[in-house]
């Protein structure tokens, strides 16, 4: 009996997706619950698991287009698992076989010929002697054709003088292998889909950045005081995150303009607060939503946060988390940003860019000192929210940061 392996649906607006990869090869035997195939849509990365245990045939090769409810692969559960084949002997090694010693045979010195047409004078045979010129091939100057002394010498002077050294050719030219410098693949349709929703953005809306900058000592000074109990109590650290989503959660509060959306000819105003936390894996850049973080603590955001982030980057993540939020936060410090101009995430009206932490001269009372420094970025839809109201917000959030105790007591 076979077991057909359907891609399953996925969500209203998903009817296709890419298979990216089988963790499995064509004819080996899976187990059930065994992850099989990987598959990318245009919003999320999902794995999915054999439903049953047998040997697998796959009707589909990586890369492939798949549509919801195709059948990408079979697995007949009347087989038995053949289990571990044994590894055939490795074979004698080949005899080696000793080279014949090769045998050198000297080649004896050519002696330079004395034999003229004429015999030499003493001079010359003298002269032929010490430098060793082979005088049969001189035509002499002498009378009747002799080779004389001032011949041998001439001789001699121009075999010693070194060939003219021949003109260096140009260099060739570099032939340039295209196949070695730069490759193609078809883009993922989450690409394609993060690329559409971009130029949405920067077509649709009205995006106007305004910046700030906030000093990070206070957050500093109360995660190194309470960390140890923190990750002693709730087994997860205390980070920064934790602090900007509930400031950004109390800065929303604050200014509800910054909390609405555009609907056609209507302005959509949300009285929750559900802020999305952009995560960047291998596969791009995904937003999952932490879910009513007015009524959550900073364990529970930090929780929601980190199992967020590894279900995205292990391409496990859920259609129901990336839906729904009001407001991103991107965090580009955590790369090295200084300074960005990030771009919404339509239809949210509004994102929170955060930098590195370095430390600047800053002015505090009248004296120059040493703070540590993050730059913060809010871009908006200039068509919903106003300079006004962006700056407020900005502000706020600034306020809640170098002040953390406003989120305690709601000022």
């Amino acid at each position: 009996m076979a077991t057909e392996v359907k891609i399953p649906a996925m969500g209203e607006s998903i009817s296709s997706g890419i298979l990216a990869a089988w963790h499995v090869k064509n004819g080996d035997y899976v187990e059930k619950d065994q992850a099989i195939y990987e598959l990318e849509t245009d919003k999320i990365t999902s794995e999915a698991n054999a439903e049953v245990a047998g040997i697998i045939t796959l009707n589909v090769a990586v890369d492939d287009e798949v549509d919801i409810g195709q059948v990408v692969a079979t697995i007949d559960e009347s087989a038995t698992d053949p289990g571990s084949s044994t590894e055939p002997a490795s074979p004698d090694p080949a005899p080696q076989v000793e080279a014949a010693p090769i045998e050198v045979v000297a080649t004896p010195a050519v002696k330079a010929s004395t034999d003229t047409q004429h015999p030499l004078s003493p001079a010359a045979r003298k002269a032929a002697k010490e430098t060793g010129v082979n005088t049969s091939a001189i035509a002499g100057s002498g009378k009747d054709g002799r080779v004389t002394k001032s011949d041998i010498l001439a001789e001699a002077a121009a075999a010693q003088t070194p060939a003219p050294v021949a003109a260096t050719p140009a260099t060739a030219p570099i032939v340039v292998n295209s196949a070695t410098r730069e490759s193609r693949k078809k883009m993922s349709p989450l690409r394609r889909k993060i690329a559409e929703r971009l130029v949405a953005a920067t077509q649709e809306c009205a995006l106007l950045t305004t910046f700030n900058e906030v000093d990070m000592s206070s957050v500093i000074k109360l995660r190194k005081q309470h960390q140890e109990k923190f990750v002693e109590r709730h087994g997860i650290k205390l980070g920064f995150m934790s602090f900007f989503t509930k400031a950004v959660t109390h800065a929303l509060q604050a200014v509800p303009a910054v909390n609405a959306r555009i609907e056609g000819n209507e302005v959509v105003t949300q009285y929750f607060y559900d802020i999305g936390v952009a995560v960047g894996t291998d596969k791009g850049l995904m937003v999952p939503t932490i879910r009513d973080c007015d009524k959550k603590g900073f364990a529970e955001i930090e929780q929601d946060i980190l199992g967020y982030a590894k279900a995205a980057r292990e391409g496990k993540i859920q259609m129901d988390d990336l839906e729904g939020g009001v407001f991103t936060i991107s965090n580009g410090g955590i790369y090295g940003s200084m300074l960005s101009t990030p771009i919404i995430n339509y239809p949210q009206p509004a994102i929170l860019g955060l930098h590195n932490i370095t430390e600047r001269a800053v002015v505090v009372n009248g004296e120059i000192v040493i703070r540590p420094i993050m730059y913060l970025a809010l871009s908006y839809d200039h068509r919903l929210i106003d300079g006004k109201e962006a700056v407020t917000f900005l502000n706020t959030v600034k306020d809640a940061i170098e002040d953390p105790s406003r989120l305690l007591f709601d000022f």
